[in-house]
Order: structure tokens, then C-alpha cells, then sequence
């Protein structure tokens, strides 16, 4: 979120407001997109002002259309807009290369990890064991070898079946799944207590101890 934030401010952002009756479908349909928007604030029951990115502007168009709803631009901010207004200067042409050269070299950098499929594994924990293995937020993308990291974990962790890195863009989506934990072996000398999954009557014991029939066998000469 943090990263999407900084690259709308660069690459230039406007504020807006929208108003209309239906401005709860208008976010839902918003979401539905991946139109990313924030700093949303609700003005009444019928008007939000929230921040959006001026490539993104033009998608909203046919939702506004859609939900029967009005946009006003309150302001425009970002490097875009300082450079249309001056355009005639060299020395913001060249500020505007550095900052897409920026741009490029921090998207080779991981600034979000994801993690799914977890259920009685911690987060933290994962995120703590992927540190140890050289990936965590601010890791390179050049020269990381996922596969070598899901070997070295499922080596080190008997409580992961699988467990599968995905990089897209600037996130890293690690999926684990969860092993099944071996059942409490009994030893057939000591005592245990039997636990029906429904109520029930016993009717009869048949002991199979083979300390039993062989007693019984002794008792019978």
C-alpha cells in the first residue's frame, strides 16, 4: 500500500469528490477493479472525497456512468503537473528521468510479503524464517532463488508439507501448506482410554491381550 502510495505521488494523483446515491457500489465496483483509492473521507451520506491516480482516473468514468454518479477534481498534485506547468525547464525534464530511474530500480526490490494457507503456523513466525533465509521486505529480486529457499525451509521444518514463493511485481506471495501431525504412538503394555465419537452402550468386552489368553490358557489346565 505504502509503495502504491509513493508511486501516485510521483507519477501524479488527484483529489476528487463523488456524490451520488449510490456512492457505496460505486467503492464496491472501485475494489472489484483494483482501482486503488485513499485517504477516503465520507463529507455526507451522498459524498466521499478520496485520492486517485491520474492513470486511474480515466477508469472510473464508466463506473460513475454506471452508478448514476457526479466526480468533481478538487486538485492535482505530483511530478506531471509540476512539469506541465514548467515545461519549458530543463532542469525538471532531468528531475522527472531520475525519478522514473528510481521508480525501475525500487521495483526490483521486494516491498511486500504476503502469506496464505497458514492456520496454526504464526505469521511472524513464517516472516522470521524467511528472514533467516535471505528474504524478507527490501530483498532484491536479482539473483534470489526462491528454490533454493523452499528446499532449505522444508528441510528445517517438519510441520510444512509444501510450501511454494510466488514474486509478482514488487510482492512476494509465500502459499504454505500445513502438515498433519503424527498421531501419539501407545504402547500396547500401557493403559489407555477408548473415546467414542457418539454415545453409546457397551454390551460386550472382547479382550485380545495376549496376556489375558494366555493366562486364561494356564487357568483352563
Amino acid at each position: 500500500m505504502y509503495f502504491k502510495v509513493l508511486l501516485n505521488c510521483i507519477l501524479g494523483y488527484m483529489t476528487i469528490e463523488v456524490e451520488g446515491y449510490f456512492i457505496e457500489r460505486f467503492v464496491n465496483i472501485c475494489n472489484s477493479k483494483n482501482i486503488f483509492l485513499w485517504n477516503m473521507k465520507k463529507i455526507n451520506s451522498t459524498t466521499i472525497r478520496t485520492n486517485i491516480g491520474i492513470y486511474e482516473f480515466k477508469k472510473i468514468k464508466s463506473i460513475i456512468r454506471k452508478t448514476k454518479c457526479r466526480v468533481k477534481i478538487k486538485s492535482k498534485k505530483g511530478i506531471p503537473f509540476i512539469l506541465h506547468k514548467y515545461k519549458k525547464r530543463k532542469i525538471f525534464f532531468l528531475l522527472f528521468i531520475v525519478i522514473i530511474a528510481i521508480i525501475i530500480i525500487l521495483s526490483n526490490f521486494i516491498w511486500n510479503i504476503e502469506i496464505i494457507g497458514n492456520k496454526n503456523i504464526q505469521n511472524e513466525e513464517i516472516l522470521s524464517i524467511l528472514q533467516k533465509n535471505n528474504l524478507k521486505i527490501g530483498t532484491s529480486k536479482i539473483g534470489l532463488s526462491t528454490k533454493d529457499i523452499i528446499e532449505q525451509i522444508r528441510l528445517e521444518r517438519q510441520d510444512i508439507a509444501w510450501i511454494g514463493i510466488e514474486l509478482k511485481g514488487t510482492n512476494a506471495i509465500v502459499e504454505i501448506v500445513e502438515a498433519d501431525l503424527k498421531p501419539e504412538i501407545i504402547q500396547e503394555e500401557e493403559y489407555c482410554n477408548l473415546i467414542a465419537t457418539k454415545d453409546g452402550m457397551i454390551v460386550k468386552v472382547n479382550a485380545q491381550n495376549r496376556y489375558c489368553r494366555s493366562k486364561r490358557r494356564r487357568n483352563s489346565y
